[in-house]
C-alpha cells in the first residue's frame, strides 16, 4: 500500500457521545498521571507502538484517554510519526470523559476522536466510515485545513461494546488491501463449492432413485422431493409421488428441530432424494441437509431432465 513519508496528519472527531458500562474493560489514563505533556505524549506514542497489530503490512492500534487534550494528542501523533518514519500505521485515540447526559446518568462520554496515520487515503476512508459506522448522528464536520484535520460533532452513539467493536472494524476496513477483481482469501468457486458439496453425498441415478422409492423393504422411509419453482415445474411437468418443497424453504420443512417442517419429517435418517431440473442446485441443497444432520440426504444426478430421458414414468 503507497504511504507517504511526510508528517503524520491527524483527523479529528470531536465532542462524540459514547455510552460506556460503568464495568468496560478499557484502561483509561489521563495526562495529569504525567507531569510534563510531552512526556505523556512521548509515552501513550510508545505504548501504542508496542501494542499495535499489522493488518497487510500497515500498523494500526487504539489509545483511550479520561482527558481531551488536543494538542497533546498533536504531539502523540507527531511522536508516531517519529518513531515510524518509514512504517505505514493507523491509529485511533478517543476520549472517554466522565459527563452525565441524563438526570441521575453515570454514563461516560467521548468528547474527541483523533485519527492519524502515515497515508492520507488511509486517513479519508477510516474518517467516511466513521460517519457511517454512526448514521443519522454526525451533526457537523469541518475541515481545519492546516493538518489535513477534520472535526466532527457526534450525538449519543451506543455502548462500549459497540463502541469499541466499531473503531476496529474502521481501522481494519481503512487499511486493508484488496485487488476486486482477485476472490478474498479463504473464499471458494461455485465449482468449489459444488465439488465439496458432493463430496459428502452418495448421489442416486434416475433409476436408483426410482427403485428405492418403490421398494418397501428399504430399511428407511424414502421422499423424493421437487425443489424447483412453481414456473418450471409448470413447464416441464412433475414426477407422480414426489413432494413439492422448493429450495427456498428446503430445510424448515426438513429440519425435525423446526416447527414449520413437514409432519414425515421427524427423524433424521430418511432418505431424502432431492432433484431440480439437472442436478445442480439440489446437490448445493442436499449438502445444506446435512448440516442440518439429515445425513441419507442426497440428489438425482442430471435431474429432473435425467428421469425423463430415462424413461421414467411422470405427469
Amino acid at each position: 500500500m503507497p504511504f507517504s513519508t511526510a508528517a503524520s496528519s491527524t483527523v479529528a472527531l470531536e465532542h462524540q457521545h459514547i455510552l460506556l458500562s460503568p464495568t468496560s474493560p478499557i484502561n483509561l489514563q489521563t495526562f495529569s498521571d504525567v507531569r510534563d505533556s510531552e512526556e505523556a505524549a512521548q509515552s501513550i506514542a510508545l505504548r501504542m507502538i508496542t501494542n499495535a497489530c499489522t493488518v497487510d503490512g500497515v500498523r494500526i492500534g487504539i489509545h483511550y484517554s479520561k482527558e481531551d487534550n488536543s494538542d497533546c494528542f498533536r504531539l502523540v501523533a507527531s511522536h508516531i510519526s517519529t518513531c515510524l518514519p518509514l512504517s505505514p500505521y493507523l491509529f485511533i485515540i478517543a476520549t472517554t470523559s466522565v459527563s452525565p447526559t441524563s438526570v441521575g446518568s453515570d454514563a461516560c462520554v467521548s468528547d474527541a476522536l483523533i485519527i492519524c496515520g502515515s497515508d492520507e487515503d488511509d486517513m479519508q476512508r477510516a474518517v467516511l466510515l466513521a460517519s457511517s459506522k454512526f448514521p443519522g448522528r454526525v451533526d457537523a464536520v469541518n475541515n481545519k485545513g492546516t493538518l489535513i484535520a477534520q472535526a466532527a460533532s457526534i450525538r449519543q452513539i451506543g455502548s462500549s461494546t459497540y463502541h469499541e467493536a466499531a473503531l476496529w472494524d474502521i481501522l481494519f476496513n481503512s487499511v486493508q488491501t484488496h485487488n476486486p477483481h482477485a476472490p478474498p482469501p479463504g473464499s471458494r468457486s461455485i465449482d468449489q463449492i459444488l465439488s465439496d458439496a458432493r463430496a459428502k453425498l452418495e448421489r442416486m441415478t434416475p433409476q436408483q432413485a426410482y427403485d428405492a422409492l418403490h421398494d418397501p423393504t428399504y430399511p428407511v422411509p424414502v421422499f423424493l422431493v421437487d425443489i424447483r419453482p412453481a414456473a418450471e415445474r409448470g413447464r416441464k411437468g412433475e414426477i407422480h409421488g414426489s413432494l413439492i418443497v422448493e429450495r427456498n424453504v428446503l430445510e424448515w420443512r426438513f429440519d425435525p428441530r423446526c416447527e414449520a417442517r413437514l409432519t414425515v419429517a421427524d427423524r433424521y435418517d430418511s432418505k431424502i432424494i432431492l432433484f431440480c431440473r439437472e442436478g445442480y442446485t439440489s446437490s448445493l441443497a442436499a449438502a445444506s441437509l446435512h448440516e442440518l444432520g439429515l445425513l441419507n440426504a442426497t440428489d438425482i444426478v442430471g435431474g429432473y431432465d435425467a428421469w425423463i430421458a430415462a424413461g421414467l414414468p411422470c405427469q
